[in-house]
């Protein structure tokens, strides 16, 4: 049996962050939580530059709810699955998507903190956060910010993740409220919001 972090309010959007082994970890992560999905799922994964993605492709195939990419200045609808677009910054402005070019951080655009501070912002106590494996510190100070402004923080196990440096950075900056198995991330997740997986 798991322990469910307790929520003051209910949740209103998940963010995402993960680099190398991104691929396999959101392969057993996402297509459960597309089951009757109600709320926003927002990802960013580490992408190389001036490629295309084909995440959403590839994540389109697997999962029930709707798979895309935002444009600037979309709103943010629940019941879909988003993955910020290759070489660009992907943020919350109140409920909607923004783009932009401004520099890499952590070396990378799109950020893991990027998205994880403006969602905080943008949603407070309403939104988890979860880091999955990859080979930088990109998404601890996001995640930080978020607990700062009473959300939730879930974080990959460092010893099942293909690359801890990013959980690790996590757990430690961040304080999360959980770290443990894809499995049961994806089962908190969906308990929290009555999602069936």
């Amino acid at each position: 049996m798991l322990s469910r972090p307790e929520r003051e309010i209910p949740l209103e959007a998940v963010v995402i962050g993960a680099s190398a082994g991104a691929i396999e970890a959101l392969r057993e992560l996402i297509p459960p939580l597309s089951q009757n999905l109600r709320l926003p799922i927002i990802v960013v994964v580490h992408l190389p530059p001036r490629r295309k993605s084909l995440l959403t492709e590839l994540f389109g195939a697997m999962c029930a709810a709707p798979v895309r990419e935002p444009q600037d200045k979309e709103p943010i609808l629940g019941g879909g699955i988003w993955f910020a677009p290759p070489d660009y910054h992907l943020l919350i402005e109140g409920r909607s998507f923004a783009l932009s070019l401004e520099a890499p951080v952590n070396f990378s655009r799109p950020s893991v903190d990027v998205l994880f501070e403006s969602a905080a912002v943008a949603y407070g106590a309403g939104l988890t956060a979860v880091v999955l494996t990859g080979a930088s510190e990109d998404g601890a100070l996001g995640a930080r910010s978020i607990r700062q402004l009473g959300g939730h923080v879930y974080v990959q196990d460092p010893e099942q993740a293909l690359v801890r440096t990013m959980p690790d950075a996590a757990i430690r900056l961040a304080d999360p409220q959980f770290v443990g198995s894809l499995a049961s991330i994806a089962t908190l997740l969906c308990d929290s919001t009555g999602w069936s997986p």
